[in-house]
């Protein structure tokens, strides 16, 4: 499920974050992928701030807030939180594409997406990455 609006500001983490942490308290087993590089807020916003993946020959593994809700985003391999992120177009789509094929999420019953404001590169590259796959819809965002 991809969380998306035309602007920013307008509280697409909150959502995210809100739509994760209710289907997960359902049972459900839910990833959440922050895919906001130049901005991430999802680490900060859930107290993970200062966490780490950890990468190995299989992939990389999310950091897990409960047993069926794991949280992905570039926040997690800064050096620093307050760091910035000044990436053009084909570094964020390496990105994205990792984290999209080589997280190891295990089975998930859903996998929402945290995007930045606007329609950029982020938006383009995980449509791409997703076309074959099963999406089930958007939330779009406004005030």
């Amino acid at each position: 499920i991809l969380v998306l609006s035309g602007k920013g500001g307008v509280g697409k983490s909150t959502v995210s974050a809100q739509l994760a942490f209710t289907l997960a308290s359902q049972g459900k087993h839910v990833g959440l992928l922050d895919v906001d590089i130049c901005g991430p807020s999802i680490p900060r916003m859930l107290g993970l701030s200062g966490r780490e993946v950890h990468q190995s020959g299989s992939g990389w593994s999310p950091v897990w807030l409960d047993d069926n809700l794991g949280v992905m985003s570039i926040g997690f391999v800064l050096p620093a939180t307050d760091d910035a992120v000044i990436w053009r177009g084909p570094r964020k789509s390496g990105l994205i594409k990792t984290f999209l094929k080589d997280v190891e999420w295990g089975s998930l019953d859903y996998l929402i997406i945290d995007t930045p404001p606007g329609t950029s590169d982020e938006h383009i590259s995980v449509v791409q990455y997703l076309k074959g796959a099963k999406v089930d819809g958007a939330v779009i965002v406004t005030t």
